[in-house]
C-alpha cells in the first residue's frame, strides 16, 4: 500500500458503552491515489474498558507512528486537530429533578431581583411618570399604559436576544450565551487534553 494519506482527527467522540475503537471512529481519511482506505479505516486503535472511566484521549502522533511503521510507503499528512477526546456517556447520571427545580428557582429569583434593582437604581418608575406627564399633561403614579407594554417588551427583547423559545430557534445566528458556552467548551477541551491524556502508547495491533 502506498500513496499520500490525509488524516484529520475528530475533535470529539461520544460513546455509550465500552467498545473497540477503530481508526474510522476517531479520524477522517482521504487520499489522492488508489490507496485502500477501507483497510486503514478498520485498524483497531484502542479498546475502551471500565478502567478508562469517563474520558480517553487519542493522540494523532501514535496513529501516524503506527501507520508509518506498518505501511512505510504511505505518506501521512495531518490536517486539523491533533487529538480526539472520547467521552463515555455511560457514566453520566440523569439529573435529579429536585436539584434542577431548585437551581431554576434560584436563577429565576436572582434574575428578577437583578432587574428590579436595576430599575430602582435608574428610577425607572419616575421616568415613566414623567414621560406620561409629558405626553398627556396629567400626573399619574402608575402609568400602566406605559408600564405594561414596557414589561412585555422587556421579556420579548430577552427572548430575541437569546434567539430561543424553549427549543425553537428564530434564526441560525448563535446567541451570545451559545458563543460563551462554545468558548467554555473549547477551554475545557484544552484542559482535558493537557491534564487527562492517559494514552501514552495506544495498544495498536501488530
Amino acid at each position: 500500500m502506498e500513496g499520500l494519506i490525509y488524516l484529520r482527527m475528530k475533535k470529539n467522540l461520544e460513546i455509550k458503552n465500552p467498545m473497540e475503537v477503530k481508526l474510522k471512529d476517531v479520524a477522517y481519511l482521504s487520499s489522492n491515489s488508489k490507496t485502500n482506505l477501507k483497510e486503514l479505516e478498520e485498524i483497531r486503535i484502542y479498546r475502551i474498558t471500565e478502567k478508562d472511566k469517563e474520558i480517553v484521549i487519542i493522540d494523532s502522533f501514535f496513529i501516524i507512528k503506527y501507520l508509518t511503521e506498518n505501511y512505510p510507503k504511505l505518506e501521512i499528512q495531518l490536517i486539523g486537530p491533533e487529538q480526539t477526546i472520547i467521552r463515555i456517556s455511560k457514566y453520566k447520571k440523569n439529573p435529579n429533578i429536585f436539584i434542577v427545580v431548585l437551581v431554576w428557582l434560584l436563577l429565576f429569583i436572582g434574575t428578577a431581583m437583578t432587574i428590579i434593582n436595576f430599575h430602582y437604581d435608574v428610577s425607572m418608575q419616575a421616568v415613566q411618570q414623567k414621560l406620561h406627564y409629558l405626553l398627556t399633561g396629567e400626573e399619574n403614579k402608575f402609568p400602566l399604559w406605559i408600564q405594561i407594554p414596557y414589561s412585555f417588551g422587556l421579556g420579548i427583547g430577552m427572548i430575541l436576544f437569546f434567539n430561543h423559545w424553549f427549543k425553537k430557534r428564530f434564526n441560525e445566528e448563535p446567541s451570545p450565551l451559545e458563543v460563551e458556552i462554545h468558548k467554555y467548551q473549547l477551554s475545557l477541551d484544552d484542559y482535558v487534553i493537557y491534564h487527562e491524556n492517559k494514552l501514552n502508547d495506544p495498544k495498536l495491533p501488530h
